[in-house]
């Protein structure tokens, strides 16, 4: 009997060609079992983008800017897929939830000379907002708020500063971005762009352009500093400490600025309400709200804490609106019909602390530089003459000084509200 009549293996084997094809089928079986345990290697990081070569406009500018930052965010190691799985590995992550979106907060964009508001960063923020749902989808943004603080993974924060502006120059912006880990208080990612443009407007918003006293605190120097800070440095610590106060400045400018005084004073309040409240921002709201709402009483407690925190860090600087060439106030009741009372309540707040204080005057970029510094120092003299007539104990404790306009913060030269900053008195506190 042959033996493939025993056997149907060697029956099969003793087929023409059965082996070969045998042998053909069983490879093909096991790549197909190695092809289902591996799955393809992860894409690479995606690339940043080349740097600008020239300035660009400015919502170009903040597209790019955007664009580098979220590129270097994705790029960092716990954003990079891992090793490639298993096959059943691989089936199991499929089956599971997608991983949630990062949370980012976006802070406030101020303008990184004189700490405001403007018109342009309003946009800037806006179009970032937009830019970022559009073209970063594993990312999740939303402006800063205190309900959102303990969940946000990155705090995101940007300035816009002018470069040059005026005398026959095109005016150009430097745009600054940067993302702090919440963590660890690391900036993780920083861009950067240049924009020009004669449209870019830096009108600051009703909040800034009504406060009485120039904003720049501590905190907010410290938001502009972090907003420039390269990736791998430590942002701003005091900036990062008082992130939970400036969401609450943030929603009471906000309603400022959208008319509705009454909820913008309860904002306000309830910063200052705060062991950590005490900023020049909080005490400027409380002073407008009360203004805007005909509670004068308040107003006056407000400003007169205002002061006391301006004297007690020696960073008071008042907007006292001039007529152009004049030692004379702006004759526009609505803006100075409190002048009496800022003088009367800096000259009580001085006599209270028993301060010394050098009064200096500034003016605004129009004209020569020796009218100027003649202007600025008749001005200072002006307010140390008020607040001698206000306060006959204050004689004797005053000095008077002139800066020109060497210490311009806005440089438009256009004597209106719109840089009435470069037209402030500064109290500065000296040894008696």
């Amino acid at each position: 009997m042959p033996l493939t009549h025993l056997n149907p293996l060697l029956r099969f084997s003793a087929r023409p060609g059965a082996f070969g094809r045998a042998t053909r089928l069983c490879s093909a079986l096991v790549c197909f079992a190695i092809a289902a345990c591996q799955t393809p290697a992860p894409a690479p990081p995606p690339e940043r983008p080349a740097a600008l070569v020239s300035a660009v406009s400015f919502d170009k500018a903040i597209d790019f800017a955007v664009d580098d930052l979220l590129i270097q965010a994705q790029r960092l190691p716990e954003f990079q897929p891992s090793a490639p799985a298993s096959g059943v590995t691989a089936a199991l992550r499929k089956q599971q939830p997608a991983a949630p979106k990062v949370r980012i907060i976006v802070d406030n964009a101020l303008d990184g000379i004189t700490g405001q508001q403007t018109v342009a960063t309003r946009a800037l923020d806006a179009r970032l907002l937009e830019g970022v749902d559009a073209r970063f989808p594993a990312f999740q943004v939303s402006p800063i708020s205190a309900g959102d603080l303990a969940s946000a993974r990155f705090i995101l924060t940007t300035t816009v500063t002018v470069l040059e502006r005026g005398q026959g120059k095109a005016a150009s912006y430097r745009l600054n971005f940067s993302l702090t880990d919440s963590r660890s208080g690391i900036v993780v990612a920083q861009a950067s762009a240049q924009a020009t443009g004669d449209t870019v407007d830096t009108t600051p918003t009703a909040f800034y352009r009504d406060s009485p006293s120039l904003v720049k605190d501590r905190t907010v120097e410290g938001q502009i500093r972090t907003a420039q800070t390269p990736a791998g440095t430590a942002a701003d610590g005091v900036y990062l400490s008082n992130l939970s106060v400036a969401a609450l400045i943030s929603e009471g400018s906000r309603l400022y600025d959208a008319t509705q005084y009454g909820e913008a004073l309860t904002v306000y309040e309830a910063a200052a309400a705060r062991p950590d409240g005490k900023h020049l921002r909080v005490y400027n709201g409380l002073y407008l709200s009360n203004v805007q709402l005909g509670r004068l009483d308040g107003a006056e407690q407000a400003f007169g804490r205002l002061v006391l925190l301006g004297l007690g860090t020696n960073s008071l600087s008042v907007k006292f609106l001039f007529k152009p060439g004049s030692t004379e106030f702006w004759p526009d009741p609505k803006i100075n019909t409190f002048y009496p009372m800022w003088i009367r309540v800096v000259a009580r707040e001085a006599i209270v602390t028993k301060t010394c204080i050098t009064v200096t005057g500034h003016t605004s970029r129009t004209g020569s530089d020796q009218a100027n510094e003649r202007l600025s120092l008749a001005r200072a003299v002006s307010i140390q003459r008020r607040l001698e007539a206000a306060a006959p104990e204050m004689f004797g404790r005053l000095q008077a000084s002139g800066q020109g306009f060497r210490e311009n913060l806005v440089g438009t030269g256009s004597d209106d509200a719109g840089d009435a900053l470069d037209r402030r008195v500064e109290f500065r506190v000296r040894a008696c």
